[in-house]
C-alpha cells in the first residue's frame, strides 16, 4: 500500500529513514511473510507497514504488490488510486529519509485491523522537493488465507490544531436549530447506504441520529487533528453540511462483519477546502452496524488536474501501505 507520498496520488510506504533505515528495515521484513491464525502483534504490523514503505522507496513493484490485498484502495488528496496507479507513480519519487511516529493499531474484527501514525518525509517528486510537514496515516489489513494484507490506505497533511469552535446558541424566541427525525435509520450491511444515513442527520443538525451511528470506541482523523466519538459529535456541530454533495462512491467489503466505503464531498464555501475525500469502515457488533474509523483528506491542487497516461500525483509524498 502506498504511504504517504501523500504523493499527490499514491499511497503508503516506503521503509524507515535514512540513519534509522537499516535497523526500521530489518525489522519491517520481518512482517512480510506472516502467515497465521493467530491475530498479529501490533509490532508484527508495524514492520509490515515500514516493508511496504522500503518497497515503494526501492521502487520495487513485484514486493509491493504482494502486499496488497487485489480490492486495494488508497486515498490522497488527489482522490483514490488502486494498485496499478500506485506503482506507477514510484518512478517520480526520490525518498531519502522518513520518520515515523504515534503508532497504534486498533482492532476491527478478528480479520481486519487499522494501523495509524504519522510520518515526516525527506524526498522529491519529479525532482521537487516535497514538503516535510508531518502528514497523518491511516492503513488497514484484513486476513486473506491467513496473509494479512493491506486493503486501504489513507493520508492527510496535518494542520494546525485550533481550539474547537463552540456552536452559537440558538437565540430565544427562533425556530430550533436541529431538526430532529422520528429514530435513527436502521444500518447494515451496505456502507455507502449506511453512510449516506450520517450525512442525511447531519444535514438535519440531527446530532442524537449521528451520534446512534458511531461505535463507542470510533476514532476520527482529520488534518486538523485525531478525534474520539466525543470530539467527532463536538465537530460535526461547527459547520453546516445542509448543502454537502457527496459522489464517486466506492465500496469494499473486508469480511462478513466489516465494510469499507470512501467518497468524495463538496461543501461551498467549505474551509480550507470546499472539496474533501472521506472514508469510513463500518463493523457489525452485537447485530449493529456501526462506524468504527472515520477519516477526512481536503483536495490539493491537482485534484481536479485531468488524467494522463500516467496518473499525476500531488507536491508531496505518496505511499503506499
Amino acid at each position: 500500500m502506498k504511504r504517504l507520498f501523500v504523493f499527490v496520488c499514491f499511497l503508503v510506504f516506503v521503509a524507515a529513514c535514512t540513519p534509522m533505515a537499516n535497523e526500521n528495515m530489518t525489522n519491517a521484513n520481518k512482517g512480510t511473510e506472516m502467515k497465521s491464525t493467530a491475530p498479529p502483534s501490533e509490532a508484527d504490523m508495524i514492520a509490515k507497514e515500514k516493508a511496504a514503505w522500503d518497497a515503494f522507496r526501492k521502487k520495487d513493484a513485484d514486493a509491493f504488490k504482494k502486499m496488497l490485498a487485489p480490492d486495494y484502495i488508497e486515498v490522497l488528496d488527489s482522490g483514490t488510486k488502486d494498485t496499478a496507479e500506485s506503482v506507477a507513480g514510484m518512478k517520480d519519487f526520490e525518498l531519502s529519509d522518513v520518520t515515523f511516529a504515534d503508532w497504534k493499531m486498533t482492532t476491527v474484527d478478528k480479520d481486519a485491523l487499522i494501523l495509524t501514525y504519522s510520518v515526516k518525509v525527506k524526498g522529491t517528486y519529479q525532482g521537487k522537493a516535497v514538503p516535510e510537514d508531518p502528514y497523518r496515516e491511516a492503513s488497514a489489513y484484513v486476513n486473506r488465507n491467513g496473509e494479512w494484507l493491506a486493503i486501504y490506505y489513507q493520508e492527510t497533511l496535518a494542520q494546525p490544531e485550533q481550539p474547537m469552535p463552540t456552536p452559537s446558541p440558538a437565540k430565544e424566541g427562533s425556530k430550533a436549530a436541529v431538526s430532529p427525525m422520528a429514530k435513527p435509520g436502521e444500518t447494515g450491511p451496505d456502507a455507502e447506504a449506511n453512510e449516506k444515513m450520517v450525512w442525511d442527520a447531519l444535514k438535519t443538525k440531527n446530532y442524537d441520529a449521528f451520534a446512534s451511528y458511531l461505535a463507542s470506541d470510533s476514532m476520527e482523523i482529520e488534518s486538523t487533528g485525531v478525534y474520539d466519538k466525543a470530539g467527532s459529535i463536538k465537530s460535526v456541530q461547527t459547520f453546516d453540511a445542509s448543502k454537502a454533495e457527496l459522489s464517486d462512491w466506492k465500496t469494499v467489503k473486508f469480511d462478513d462483519d466489516a465494510a469499507f466505503v470512501t467518497y468524495k464531498v463538496h461543501i461551498p464555501k467549505m474551509k480550507p477546502s470546499e472539496t474533501e475525500y472521506h472514508s469510513t469502515i463500518w463493523v457489525k457488533r452485537d447485530n449493529k452496524w456501526q462506524a468504527l474509523f472515520h477519516m477526512g483528506t481536503p483536495a490539493g491542487p491537482l485534484a481536479e488536474a485531468p488524467m494522463t497516461a500516467t496518473p499525476e500525483k500531488k507536491m508531496s509524498p505518496e505511499k503506499k501501505m
